[in-house]
């Protein structure tokens, strides 16, 4: 019994020992969970307060922060945006010097050719390497998608423009009415761009821009104003001048020459022919007698003879049957044959010309009166067979 009881009560003491050593153990882990839950608490604070901090900097920045990153913030979300080419509805855009893909982007939308401009930019920024936008018009269609609209802006072929083309030997008013047709630029404005002569660098003998509108085909985008286009046909002639070798200081003389025989000659060949004529007459002070220049004093190019009154009419100062020497100004639009045959004229001595076949342009060339009147015979006889001429 003794040694039993001693036992019981030693296992008690054990009993109690582990207990206490329980307890303790339980006691210590509740701190520690009190003390995880306390970090936890701690940290989950911190972080709303760097939420917090960065929100207030956003919105103390503005503008600044949505512009320095929006483009690259829009490109990680999924922006609304249209689906397909478009709708069908046919619209055209100008990108304009200057265009960012946000700007290009808002006035897409603003149009309804994009559903959203964040659609655009995420579409731009998405692309390696990323697009250029080159100023111009270009085609598009409304509620297209933004990877359609993309595509478009940076598809060469797509670029709109305006054309006219100008023949050699048009008169500027006729140029007018040809730019207007293909540029729809009003008649009124082009005419006002051209009165300031001064502006696009003529000889200073010169009052009006006719044989500096050089005839050639041209394309401009929409809505190039009136003196962009002018410039652009005077800086064409000007090029024209300096590669046949013209010193700027000769431009007035060989540009009335070149207009006047643009509108005499036919035949290529002929041109070099009849310039030589011209200056033959000049060299000697006969009278260059060239119908051409009266139509255009006159201000008739309908018709191809002139009427004996038109040609005794001094108040014509184009008029060359009175009027001795050089034509006081350009009568045409000459092109670079004209240009090069008033430069270099090939040798002979003819006085006389005269286109006897209208519809081929065959032209027979004569240095004595009586040769020149029968071949004035040959010419009329045509005219008489094809009174369409008249």
């Amino acid at each position: 019994m003794p040694d039993t009881e001693k036992r019981d009560d030693f296992a008690g003491l054990l009993d109690d020992r582990d207990e206490d050593r329980a307890g303790a153990t339980a006691a210590s882990g509740g701190r520690r969970h009190r003390r995880r839950s306390e970090q936890r608490r701690r940290a989950v604070r911190h972080r709303i307060i760097i939420v917090v901090i960065v929100v207030i900097a956003l919105i103390a920045a503005g503008s600044i922060g949505w512009v320095v990153f929006g483009d690259r913030i829009g490109s990680m979300f999924g922006a609304d945006d249209y689906s397909g080419p478009g709708n069908g509805t046919e619209v055209t855009f100008t990108v304009q010097d200057g265009d960012t893909g946000t700007s290009i982007g808002e006035r897409l939308a603003e149009a309804d050719i994009v559903k959203t401009s964040d659609a655009f930019v995420a579409e731009v920024v998405s692309r390696d390497p990323e697009p250029t936008f080159m100023p111009g018009t270009y085609g598009m269609q409304e509620q297209m998608s933004a990877a359609a609209a993309v595509d478009a802006l940076t598809d060469a072929s797509n670029l709109q423009h305006g054309s006219f083309v100008v023949p050699e030997g048009t008169w500027m008013k006729d140029i007018f009415a040809i730019i207007e047709d293909g540029l729809g630029i009003p008649l009124a404005d082009l005419e006002a761009a051209a009165a300031d002569v001064a502006s696009y660098g003529l000889p200073a003998e010169a009052t009006t821009l006719e044989g500096f509108l050089f005839p050639a085909t041209y394309e401009f985008p929409p809505e190039t104003d009136a003196s962009t286009v002018l410039a652009t046909m005077v800086d064409r002639s000007f090029q024209s001048l300096d590669a046949a070798g013209v010193a700027p200081e000769e431009r007035w003389d060989v540009i009335r020459m070149a207009s006047l025989v643009q509108r005499e000659a036919g035949l290529r060949d002929d041109f070099y022919k009849v310039s030589r004529v011209f200056f033959n007459r000049l060299d000697i002070g006969m009278p260059l007698q060239a119908d051409s220049t009266v139509h255009y004093g006159v201000g008739r190019d309908d018709h191809v003879e002139t009427t004996e009154a038109e040609r005794v009419d001094a108040s014509n100062p184009y008029n060359t049957y009175v009027h001795p020497g050089m034509i006081v100004g350009p009568i045409s639009n000459p092109g670079d044959v004209a240009i090069d045959a008033a430069v270099n004229p090939v040798d002979g001595d003819w006085l006389y010309f005269v286109t006897w076949n209208l519809e081929t342009g065959e032209t027979i060339f004569s240095t004595t009166y009586e040769e020149h009147l029968a071949a004035v015979n040959k010419w009329q006889a045509w005219m008489a067979d094809h009174p369409e001429y008249q």
